[in-house]
């Protein structure tokens, strides 16, 4: 697998509303150990995601991070035009941040949006342009996700589509082991 779509549940969905909650560091501890494994393996040129508020941007902040200590580049890629329009000034900021510091980056409709049509032209695009998915998504608990999660199902009964779920019971056994490790640290 060389290029890796990273997707997962919008900040909103996991309760998420300060850049200060802890359960983004765990969220990035886990998405930054999934990508390690594959950059130390040899198996990751770029990490391609989307835009949107939640593990999609974290992820995009975690890839980012690496390109310091390996050779992995990064692509945001959005559905349509004037994708952050519509949110607040810090959420804009961000966004616009996180696009200055991408290798590459794109829109695959070059219009604003005006149709669910463009939103399944984005997910076509991303599966067409990636080896494999990597989600934060918990089958029993759906959301936004579902939709991704859905499609590549599909794709996978024609096509060899590797895809690793990160489920909320992953994220409870990291953050556990965080907790852990935190705890030793005191002891010393």
């Amino acid at each position: 697998m060389q290029r890796l779509w990273i997707t997962g549940y919008r900040n909103y969905e996991l309760n998420t509303y300060s850049d200060k909650d802890p359960k983004i560091k765990i969220i990035k501890l886990v998405l930054k150990k999934h990508m390690i494994n594959l950059l130390e393996n040899g198996q990751l040129d770029w990490i391609i995601t989307g835009a949107n508020l939640g593990v999609e941007q974290w992820a995009s902040e975690v890839a980012i991070e690496l390109r310091e200590k390996f050779p992995v580049r990064v692509s945001i890629i959005i559905p349509y035009e004037e994708f952050a329009s519509r949110w607040n000034e810090n959420n804009q900021e961000k966004f616009l941040a996180l696009k200055s510091q991408v290798d590459f980056f794109a829109s695959t409709s070059k219009e604003p949006y005006h149709s669910p049509v463009q939103l399944r032209n984005y997910q076509n695009f991303m599966l067409m342009h990636t080896d494999g998915a990597l989600m934060i998504y918990d089958t029993e608990n759906p959301g936004k996700p579902k939709f991704d999660y859905n499609l590549i199902r599909d794709y996978q009964k024609t096509t060899d589509y590797p895809l690793e779920l990160i489920d909320f019971y992953d994220l409870q056994d990291e953050a556990e082991e965080y907790q852990a490790n935190q705890e030793d640290k005191f002891d010393e």
